[in-house]
């Protein structure tokens, strides 16, 4: 008994330190004085990015005849892009169309013979069947044949060659990365209590690194939801005017006006 008490009395001041620990009151927090995406100066980081871009891939199983394009090449909307060796599938279209062409024949000679009263109804409905089977198989291959080719859907670049001409592919292999580089957006993280200041059509200037060049901008999209953790919101930009020296994924820094 008499050595539990001395040892119950070394350990009362511990426990009467660790009670008042926890009685006092945390020390708040200081707030962040400064935004992550922002320097000294109040500029945000910001980068280019394309409005339009596409990756394109194949729908055949089929060799590459012509994929003229390479990294870095342009091209304009309508181009042909790739082009597949379909030889087979025009053979097929071609007998697809003659077999079209016979059956509607045959249903039109059944049709005639049944003004005569010299088929049966069950003749005439086999006839028509077939001849809308043939018609479908005609579609499906022009279908096919459509897909031989692969034109550009709008003007822009080539920023990477993904497969070689005499090569065969899949369906769904990618070809070619495309971007259109003549579009350029700007896109940028601010704190949302700019908002108060910054709405679509609002000026300001942007520093891009790659050129050491400023150029004017305005800010054409705001977005729609504001991270509740990081207080922020994204904003979108357009520089004005043609600048053929920009390229997607130049960055660099927005600076807007105080007030």
């Amino acid at each position: 008994m008499k050595r539990f008490a001395l040892n119950a009395t070394a350990l009362l001041p511990l426990v009467l330190a660790a009670a008042a620990a926890c009685a006092a009151p945390a020390a708040p927090a200081a707030a962040p004085t400064t935004f992550a995406g922002a320097d000294k100066d109040g500029r945000i980081r910001t980068q280019l990015a394309a409005r339009d871009f596409a990756t394109i891939s194949s729908e055949l199983n089929a060799k590459i005849d012509r994929l003229p394009l390479r990294e870095g090449d342009r091209f304009r909307a309508g181009q042909t892009l790739v082009s597949f060796d379909c030889a087979l599938f025009s053979a097929q279209l071609h007998k697809a169309e003659a077999s079209s062409g016979a059956a509607l024949k045959v249903l039109a000679v059944n049709k005639r013979l049944a003004e005569l009263n010299s088929v049966s109804k069950l003749e005439i409905e086999q006839a028509e069947a077939k001849a809308k089977e043939s018609a479908a198989e005609a579609d499906y291959m022009r279908s096919t044949v459509s897909k031989c080719s692969i034109a550009a859907p709008f003007s822009g670049r080539v920023t990477k060659r993904l497969a070689m001409a005499h090569e065969f592919v899949t369906p769904g292999k990618p070809l070619l990365e495309i971007v259109d580089s003549s579009d350029l957006e700007l896109q940028m993280i601010v704190p949302s209590r700019w908002l108060a200041r910054i709405k679509p059509g609002t000026s300001f200037t942007v520093l891009v690194d790659e050129l050491n060049q400023s150029f004017p901008a305005k800010v054409s999209r705001i977005g729609a939801k504001i991270d509740p953790i990081s207080q922020a919101i994204s904003i979108t930009g357009k520089i004005e005017g043609s600048q053929a020296a920009l390229l997607p994924g130049m960055s660099g820094w927005a600076s807007f006006p105080d007030k």
